[in-house]
């Protein structure tokens, strides 16, 4: 009863100092398929951004790959990764053959998840995209099947950027693009451009909106 209501308090928080107006293009919402969210990442609000921004009934099968050292670093943030949240935790420090975050993350999303990533790693400081990390690739690489959902988050920079604490409410956007699958035999290199590309082609599209 704690966690459903924290959870939907969070929700309502979220979409208020966001103010994140949500738009599909190219893609709607599915529940019937296992996807992966890909998006630029500035903020430590975008995960959860992204997750409220989806219909309730896919948010519920959905979750968000976070690092474990940042979210286990506290008992608030320890109840909303694994109660309210349902995060997917990864470990930065003893990666290993034995402990590969990928399997791990594959264990985890089973035929029933889809997940929501930040192929950058680190949260950009610039507002830039930087390149993309292997992560992705693999992941796909691995089970192929999976739609991959390119996003760009727009203004979430100003709204908690990297070393504060508090978010200053404003405006900002969730921009949902066409899906993309691996293509067999695709080089890691190419396969990366193309994903970042198709992130870096709703941030264009953000541009024409505002220009018009």
């Amino acid at each position: 009863m704690l966690s459903w209501l924290v959870k939907n308090i969070l929700i309502i928080l979220t979409k208020f100092v966001s103010g994140a107006s949500v738009r599909w293009i190219g893609c709607r919402p599915d529940e019937t398929c296992q996807r992966v969210y890909i998006a630029n990442h500035t903020s430590h609000l975008d995960g959860v951004v992204i997750w409220a921004a989806l219909p309730s009934e896919i948010r519920k099968n959905t979750r968000l790959v976070a690092a474990k050292d940042y979210w286990m670093g506290g008992p608030i943030r320890r109840f909303l990764a694994i109660k309210v949240l349902n995060v997917i935790l990864v470990d930065r420090e003893n990666v290993s053959k034995r402990n590969n975050p990928l399997y791990h993350m594959l264990d985890e999303m089973g035929d029933k998840y889809s997940i929501i990533i930040f192929p950058e790693g680190s949260r950009s400081t610039t507002g830039v995209v930087a390149e993309f990390k292997s992560g992705v690739y693999y992941l796909v690489k691995k089970k192929p099947e999976l739609e991959i959902i390119p996003i760009y988050l727009d203004n979430m920079n100003r709204i908690l950027p990297k070393g504060v604490l508090l978010p200053a409410p404003m405006l900002s956007r969730v921009l949902f693009g066409a899906p993309i699958w691996f293509e067999k035999n695709e080089s890691k290199d190419a396969f990366l451009v193309r994903t970042r590309e198709s992130v870096l082609a709703l941030k264009n599209f953000r541009d024409q909106i505002e220009n018009r």
